[in-house]
């Protein structure tokens, strides 16, 4: 009786390393997995080769002061969206870059993607492919449901919030809430052709955060390799202090983005160094008319390199991107510059003459 026993313990003991051996094979395959769901060099190619040279802005309508009041149904306005990508589409614009918010999602979440439908369709009718943007380290910490604050007078963006923001720092048991979010969207447009692209967090590191944005960032791709939608993956890079963030950005990108509202010295210099990943690139925000980076002098330069050109602001309205960062007017005044936009609400360029060299660029045969 011993014995058999022992002989059952031993075979016990063999099969609960093989087990063991096994299954630590099987991790390892997975984390290869997992680095292999990056594209290679020659998929990114090949998606720059079919959509060709992207070009239009960072947009949410002008009725919305932010990301919520863009997508909740109490204040989605399909109306004022139809019409402001009908001036988009007139001068040749082809690719919207479009943020979303959790909240949306985690209060009505066949109704935030049932809107998001609803978007696509209004942009695909006016030939106009959208990226939409996951995270955001940028403007207001706080945010709620509901309705949103009206906004200050001559202030930049004045009611646009992060996502998560200081939540998740405050309470870490929501980091599930984010992945199933993150998983639910992709899932559901992950092969949806009017989907050019997944923006995964904007300006990872903003508002002070720095490497306490890591963990986010590297937890969101892993959720999207999870999903692998057919569309890239990327998080654009925008501060050269951040080392450690732009070597996991950059690294694991399907293509490459970034951020430049700089003029058009220090703006080529940004796109030669990029160049050097051998991949599409794609900038998704610059122009700010203070700042010397507009569409005069940088637009032409991102056509020549074939470095896809999506400004700041479409239609001046309730995010006060009109003014300049950290220049308030109180009094809400027009400003003698417009920092961002193109058209006034009521459909007006800002600048004809920018208008017309957008639409000499977009246009021409």
């Amino acid at each position: 009786m011993m014995k058999t026993l022992s002989f059952f313990m031993l075979l016990a003991g063999v099969l609960l390393l093989l087990a063991c051996q096994n299954e630590a094979k099987q991790n390892k395959q997975t984390a290869e997995d997992l680095v292999k769901k990056t594209w290679t060099a020659e998929q990114a190619k090949a998606w720059g080769k079919e959509h060709g040279w992207l070009r239009g802005c960072n947009f949410n309508p002008s009725t919305a002061i932010n990301q919520l009041e863009t997508w909740q149904a109490e204040t989605f306005d399909p109306i004022t969206i139809n019409c402001e990508l009908g001036w988009a589409e007139d001068i040749g614009m082809n690719c919207m870059r479009v943020y979303l918010h959790h909240v949306v999602w985690k209060v009505d979440q066949k109704g935030m993607k049932d809107r998001m439908n609803q978007y696509l369709e209004i942009a695909d009718s006016h030939g106009i492919k959208t990226i939409f943007v996951f995270f955001d380290d940028c403007w207001n910490a706080t945010y709620q449901a509901g309705k949103q604050p009206d906004p200050k007078p001559g202030i930049h963006n004045s009611g646009w919030v992060r996502d998560p923001g200081d939540l998740l720092h405050e309470q870490p048991e929501l980091i599930a809430t984010l992945e199933i979010y993150v998983k639910d969207i992709l899932t559901s447009f992950k092969d949806d052709h009017r989907v050019v692209m997944w923006d995964l967090y904007n300006e990872p590191g903003n508002s002070g955060y720095g490497n306490k944005s890591m963990p986010l960032l590297e937890k969101v791709f892993e959720w999207a390799w999870g999903i692998r939608p057919s569309q890239p993956l990327s998080v654009g890079v925008w501060n050269l202090s951040l080392s450690e963030l732009n070597k996991f950005q950059l690294e694991n990108s399907d293509v490459i983005t970034y951020h430049n509202y700089e003029g058009p010295d220090k703006h080529q210099l940004a796109i030669d160094s990029l160049k050097n990943y051998n991949r599409p690139m794609v900038c998704t925000e610059y122009m700010a008319r203070r700042n010397n980076s507009l569409f005069q002098n940088i637009m032409p330069i991102l056509k020549k390199e074939n470095v896809g050109a999506i400004n700041w602001g479409l239609v001046a309205g309730k995010s006060n991107t009109k003014y300049s960062w950290g220049e308030p007017i109180p009094d809400g005044s027009e400003p003698p510059l417009w920092f961002h936009e193109i058209f006034h609400p009521d459909g007006t360029p800002y600048k004809q003459e920018e208008v017309d060299l957008i639409k000499s660029l977009t246009l021409e045969k």
